[in-house]
């Protein structure tokens, strides 16, 4: 049997996803979308002048294949309940990163295999949807949930795709741009695992992206000969579904299940995002949702910047697993996952104390992890991560 230690390196794009997505933002520009927007995600003109709109469109992803296994196990549908907060949160927070939302409505999409995932599993994921946005609005997040669709699609759907579409308004005088970023400024990364006051149990920290990295590295192969329905015909076998675990495993220093770990509903930073643009509503120059290219991810946004981050948030074990298991790359793994930070913000140094202690008073870890300093004109964005020693260096 292959060793740990002598498994091949196992990338993303082995598995048919890619971290940067650079070959769907070809499509778009190609298409005649202009993806070139200084703001985190799509704003849109509003029929009042003062105001934005939005409409956002995004989902759990393969994530759904984690409880999919644990209920064809257990026979259990509450495992799929987390899935609406994956694909809520997914929508939400791109949208807060944008500045203090409002009048937000949020309809889900449901696509399922009848002959696979029964009517109780729908209940379960409307149930969570139903949950979720009561306790956001208790949370001051002025949002509303107004319907949505289920779909029987067994012939292009070989399990379960849960997503949800947000739409809602920003006031333009309000709308955080990236074009505020300059030389000076901290890097604020904010911690994915723990529990935060709002959260019911501890995270994992794992969020809604790289999950098909994260399985293939992590689950048994076993699991693909139980259950063929979870692994795409095109993918080669040898590099499927190769690690050493069952769900119900618990490796050491995780302290929970690896199915725990994997399904972790990704946390929102909502709540604490409105608190902080009621304090500081025009010095917060930047904030980026850590989901698709991950800690690479700002180099989307600000012009001739090189962001720096030396101080990064400590490796949450579930991404350490994945690294061991996978044969990862350490710099694909920081394409791919938030590793231990899903949220960044880049402000003056002024307001950095009072804005990590806002963190704190929701029981949420953040701190200083680099800074943003200027390129030549023309040069382009560069990031810079340095880590365990190492350096990473990204470019657009």
């Amino acid at each position: 049997m292959e060793s740990e230690k002598n498994k091949p390196q196992l990338r993303y794009s082995e598995l048919g996803a890619s971290a940067s997505k650079s070959e769907v933002h070809s499509a778009l520009t190609r298409a005649g979308v202009d993806i070139s927007s200084q703001y985190f995600a799509t704003l849109l003109p509003d029929p009042d002048p003062a105001y934005y709109s939005f409409l956002h469109c995004d989902g759990a992803g393969t994530k759904t294949i984690i409880p999919y296994l644990q209920y064809r196990e257990t026979g259990t549908p509450l495992c799929f309940a987390g899935l609406a907060q994956d694909a809520l949160v997914m929508n939400l927070d791109d949208m807060v990163c944008c500045g203090p939302v409002q009048d937000l409505i949020l309809s889900n999409l449901i696509l399922r295999n009848a002959a696979l995932i029964p009517s109780d599993v729908v209940e379960a994921i409307v149930a969570g949807y139903t949950g979720l946005v009561a306790e956001l609005r208790s949370l001051g997040v002025p949002i509303v949930l107004g319907g949505g669709e289920t779909a029987d699609c067994g012939d292009t759907i070989r399990t379960l795709s849960v997503d949800a579409v947000l739409m809602g308004r920003l006031h333009r005088e309000s709308a955080i741009s990236f074009s505020k970023i300059q030389s000076g400024d901290l890097i604020i990364g904010v911690s994915s695992t723990g529990r935060s006051s709002y959260e019911h149990s501890e995270n994992s920290g794992i969020g809604s992206n790289g999950i098909t990295l994260a399985r293939h590295s992590l689950l048994h192969h076993s699991y693909t000969e139980r259950f063929p329905e979870i692994l795409a015909p095109e993918t080669r076998k040898e590099i499927a579904y190769r690690g050493p675990f069952k769900l119900s495993d618990t490796p050491a220093d995780l302290g929970m299940s690896i199915f725990d770990a994997l399904s972790s509903p990704t946390r929102t930073y909502a709540p604490i995002l409105f608190e902080l643009y009621r304090r500081f509503p025009a010095e917060i120059h930047g904030v980026v949702h850590v989901t698709g290219g991950a800690l690479t991810k700002v180099l989307r946004f600000g012009v001739d910047k090189h962001y720096i981050k030396d101080a990064l948030l400590p490796t949450p074990t579930i991404f350490k697993l994945i690294e061991q298991h996978g044969g990862v790359p350490r710099r694909e793994m920081f394409q791919v996952f938030n590793m231990g930070q899903r949220l960044e913000l880049y402000l003056p140094e002024k307001i950095t104390d009072a804005v990590l202690e806002t963190f704190r008073s929701f029981g949420v870890h953040a701190s200083v992890i680099g800074r943003v300093q200027d390129n030549n004109p023309g040069e382009g964005n560069t990031l810079t991560i340095r880590d365990e020693g190492e350096e990473y260096r990204y470019t657009v």
